[in-house]
């Protein structure tokens, strides 16, 4: 077991993903930051545009704590999932002179979970503890071959495999290894610094528990009032976007079809179109084209305002 792990760090520090910028400092609050928003994001999108956006505006947990939550909420725009942004907000308010270096205080704090508050000690603080995300889970049920088990059996298993001399890039290896090699479909046993003691490699599928996601199909009536380089909008109430700006809703008229198009939303699959309209109701407010990406919208507005700009 011991080689094993020597093999696991042998491996990642040929194959693991060095160059993220998370993965290169010592500033907790950026830690945190990036475990938030990896949680339903593409890393690539997430290193590549909102990470380093969000920082620029937002650069210390005192800065967010003292900003409004239509500022955060705004910067957030495209990342979906708001209340990520939320509890995040909420967060740096408890938080303003640093996060705690204990995992049982971190749980305690708005959004953060067992993941996040072991993640957090273990890249940010190098603490010897166990982390366990979708990838490191897969990797630990297959090398264990655990395929009826619990969440914690997994964390039990996660720390009697934990590397006590290398903690963090034991952690971190695993994970890379789950994204790289040890994939949900085709692993790559070869390649794989774990295949001379893994108990599941000759039937990796049997421990890889795969969800089918279904989809909502809906389709949305949506409004636009463009009027002197300012366009119409309302708070949404409903399920999704909650509390962001949207355009309102509409019963279709034919006559004032702009287009349509498709958008997708965590589980809804949206099919958008778009009407003119001439009257504004009381609970519309009005606001600046030209510096629409300073209020909080939706990625589905900044779509129809776009599609509506190309029109």
């Amino acid at each position: 077991m011991k080689k094993t792990r020597e093999k696991l760090l042998i491996w990642y520090e040929k194959h693991g993903r060095h160059d993220l910028p998370w993965r290169n400092t010592d500033d907790i609050y950026h830690i945190y930051l990036s475990e938030i928003m990896l949680q339903q994001t593409q890393v690539n999108r997430v290193q590549e545009e909102y990470y380093p956006r969000f920082l620029e505006r937002f650069s210390s947990l005192r800065v967010l704590a003292e900003a409004s939550e239509d500022e955060v909420l705004a910067s957030w725009s495209g990342l979906g999932y708001y209340s990520r942004a939320r509890n995040l907000h909420k967060t740096a308010k408890l938080s303003k002179d640093g996060l705690s270096m204990c995992e049982k205080e971190l749980v305690k704090l708005p959004g953060i979970g067992r993941y996040t508050a072991s993640a957090i000690c273990s890249f940010g603080y190098k603490q010897s503890v166990p982390v366990v995300d979708t990838n490191i889970a897969r990797v630990l049920k297959r090398f264990f071959a655990l395929s009826q088990t619990n969440e914690k059996e997994i964390w039990q298993k996660a720390e009697f495999f934990l590397n006590y001399q290398n903690p963090r890039e034991h952690n971190l290896a695993l994970m890379d290894l789950g994204a790289i090699a040890c994939t949900p479909k085709n692993p790559n046993c070869k390649e794989c610094p774990l295949e001379v003691l893994c108990q599941g490699k000759m039937e990796p599928e049997l421990y890889t528990q795969t969800k089918k996601t279904e989809y909502e199909t809906l389709e949305l009536f949506y409004g636009l009032f463009v009027k002197d380089g300012k366009v119409a909008l309302k708070t949404s109430n409903g399920p999704m976007y909650k509390n962001m700006l949207e355009l309102p809703s509409v019963d279709p008229i034919e006559e004032n079809f702009v287009g349509s198009f498709k958008h997708s939303y965590t589980k809804y699959r949206l099919t958008v179109n778009l009407y003119t309209i001439e009257e504004k109701s009381d609970d519309f407010e009005w606001y600046e084209l030209s510096s629409i990406e300073n209020v909080p919208i939706s990625s589905l507005t900044k779509k129809a305002l776009k599609f509506h700009q190309h029109y």
